[in-house]
């Protein structure tokens, strides 16, 4: 029986909405965050989980604690499962970002796993520590299925690597909608099967 992961992105938040960068922006969930994420923990309330863990920002703690608390689970918090921070962009706007920092935002779209944003973290920065942490919770529970929440772009970047896709494209080939749920059944901590991914049929009609 392989380790399978349910990784989770966090609820929508209130920066969510407007289309802000929020990487270590410290937001809580929004209401319509809160009530997707409940929604999920309903369709999960009958899958026997073993452990929960998220990143430390109160939107993942709470996305976290809402999924854990019908399986009687403590959320573990994971530093290296932080989202990507985004320096000076952090609160603006992707068309303020655009305007006011236009070069060095030219260069983060071509290529955002080597390039950051000043004083924020580029891609591989953000596999560096999220890999290893990733498959250290696989190998801490073999066998069994855990929730690991964490955020849009730590996912993406982890999805992309697992997968053997090019990380530099993360942004443009994968996507992930608040709440959304991802399925990864590992036979090994290196690489996964991918059974779901950006799922929100819990809480829309259709994921996309």
């Amino acid at each position: 029986m392989p380790t399978r992961i349910l990784l989770v992105r966090h609820g929508a938040t209130h920066l969510t909405a407007d289309d802000r960068f929020a990487g270590s922006s410290d937001t809580e969930l929004s209401e319509a965050g809160r009530r997707q994420v409940e929604r999920l923990a309903e369709r999960l309330r009958g899958v026997p989980l073993a452990a929960a863990y998220a990143s430390p920002a109160r939107r993942t703690i709470e996305t976290g604690r809402i999924l854990a608390n019908p399986h009687g689970l403590d959320v573990v918090a994971e530093s290296r499962l932080r989202e990507i921070a985004y320096g000076h962009w952090e609160g603006h706007t992707r068309d303020e970002v655009r305007t006011l920092f236009a070069k060095e935002y030219t260069r983060w779209e071509e290529d955002p796993l080597a390039h950051a944003p000043q004083g924020g973290d580029s891609g591989m920065d953000v596999l560096e520590r999220a890999l290893p942490a990733l498959r250290s919770i696989v190998r801490r529970h073999p066998d069994q299925t855990v929730l690991v929440v964490s955020h849009k772009g730590t996912n993406r970047l982890l999805i992309s690597a697992l997968l053997g896709l090019d990380p530099r494209s993360y942004r443009k080939r994968l996507n992930q909608e608040p709440a959304a749920l991802n399925v990864l059944d590992f036979a090994d901590a290196a690489g996964p099967q991918l059974r779901l991914l950006n799922d929100t049929a819990h809480y829309a009609p259709c994921p996309f």
